[in-house]
């Protein structure tokens, strides 16, 4: 497809979110070059315990332990507080914990769809691949991301509730102590097949505006970012866009790729071989 083509191609969004901004000028390269920071509407307010007790850690290591027991206490995530089900059976409470292992393992799988329907459900920027490619909300592949972002093994402790609680302790560890005064992060993706992508324009070999999915993995690392393609994409990434890296919470997610989890959308970014 020519560059013609591709711009005629828009991607699925809603004309609400709950962070307040145009969900088309999330999802654009202006936003990405000149950005703004994110909040979602109400979680501070509703949560002042956790900014009390955010605010007396002296590092990130003591804000990662200090939110992941307001959160085990809040949503009992920790074995002694799981659910008894029917039959005498036990199950554990849904945590964002099991969708953020799922997305490192697989992110086309159910707990994908589920994080990328939070994406769509607060920031309006609707996923444009789920399995294969979605373009419009007719398409088999966008009934197949609806069905398994719903799943209600996923939805019975308030999932979406957590994310955004997970987003905005993200966003106050990033300006407070991981990287404060930064607009931006300089980030890799590695990809096969280029020309397979979304490409809004193509300005030259090495440069070019791609449709990203509405939640996207970078690594801080681009020998890492190598090993998972054959062409490197350079991103400038706003920090108000990051929901989760490496070294965020004690323990092992994301561990070993120095990976970060973004808001997606279009990106100019930077066109090597890998």
């Amino acid at each position: 497809m020519d560059d013609a083509g591709h711009r005629k191609r828009r991607g699925i969004g809603h004309s609400t979110n709950l962070v307040g901004r145009s969900s088309e000028w999330l999802a654009s390269c202006a936003f990405n070059e000149a950005p703004v920071p994110l909040h979602i509407w109400g979680v501070r307010e509703m949560n002042p315990s956790l900014v009390a007790m955010l605010g007396q850690a002296g590092d990130l290591a003591e804000a990662g332990a200090a939110f992941f027991a307001y959160m085990t206490a809040m949503f009992g995530l920790d074995p002694e507080q799981r659910d008894p089900a029917p039959g005498g059976k036990r199950r554990f409470r849904s945590s964002f914990l099991r969708l953020i292992q799922g997305w490192n393992f697989d992110s086309n799988g159910p707990e994908g769809a589920v994080l990328k329907g939070w994406v769509e459900s607060r920031f309006g920027i609707c996923p444009s691949y789920h399995k294969t490619i979605i373009e419009q909300v007719s398409d088999p592949a966008w009934a197949t991301y609806v069905e398994e972002k719903m799943s209600s093994r996923f939805h019975n402790n308030t999932i979406w509730v957590q994310l955004d609680l997970l987003f905005e302790f993200c966003q106050w560890a990033i300006r407070r102590l991981a990287f404060p005064d930064r607009t931006h992060l300089t980030l890799y993706r590695g990809i096969n097949a280029f020309d397979d992508h979304w490409i809004v324009e193509r300005v030259n070999r090495h440069e070019a505006v791609i449709r990203l999915n509405n939640l996207v993995s970078f690594s801080a690392d681009r020998s890492v970012a190598d090993c998972f393609g054959d062409r490197i994409l350079t991103a400038q990434v706003p920090v108000s866009k990051i929901l989760f890296f490496d070294g965020l919470l004690p323990g092992h997610l994301l561990k070993g790729e120095r990976e970060f989890l973004a808001v997606g959308g279009e990106f100019r970014v930077g066109v090597d071989d890998g």
